[in-house]
Order: C-alpha cells, then sequence, then structure tokens
C-alpha cells in the first residue's frame, strides 16, 4: 500500500509544478483550492504567503491562456472565418 511523503501525511501540499507546464483545468483547479485554504484562515504566514505567491502565478497562467485562446476563436462572418477582436 503505497504511503503518502511526510509532508502529505502532516496536511501540506503536495510537490509545486512549474506553473507553465500545467493545463488551464489543473491550475484553475489548483488556484481555487488555495483560495479555499486562504480564506479558511488557518495558514501560518509563512505558508499564506507561498500560497499567494503560487495563487499569483497561477492566476497569470490562466489569464494568459485564457487571452490565448481568446485570440484563437473565430467567428463567422458573411460565409468567412474571421479572426475574433473584442472590442474595446
Amino acid at each position: 500500500m503505497p504511503q503518502n511523503p511526510p509532508s502529505q501525511a502532516r496536511g501540506e501540499a503536495a510537490p509545486i509544478e512549474r506553473a507553465e507546464a500545467v493545463s488551464f483545468e489543473k491550475a484553475l483547479e489548483e488556484l481555487e483550492a488555495i483560495v479555499a485554504r486562504m480564506e479558511d484562515g488557518k495558514l501560518p504566514l509563512e505558508e499564506s504567503l507561498a500560497a499567494y505567491q503560487r495563487g499569483t502565478e497561477l492566476l497569470k497562467l490562466c489569464e494568459s491562456k485564457l487571452n490565448a485562446a481568446q485570440a484563437r476563436i473565430a467567428i463567422l462572418e458573411g460565409g468567412e472565418l474571421k479572426d475574433f477582436t473584442p472590442d474595446k
């Protein structure tokens, strides 16, 4: 039966993946978990700072992936596909 590493047995987070290597869905899931843990208010100061830093990395990644997806969206206009350009 596999055992959790000591850090996970104490309720600490699993090893951190580089933000760039994470899919949008995984990044969002991890970000939501971080927010929930921080809102709970029970994290020690150092863990809160580390969670905040990781959260900002994940937020930037999610924003970047959403911006890239938005740039790739094409709309059908007069029988022709054109790039989506948001109104500003």
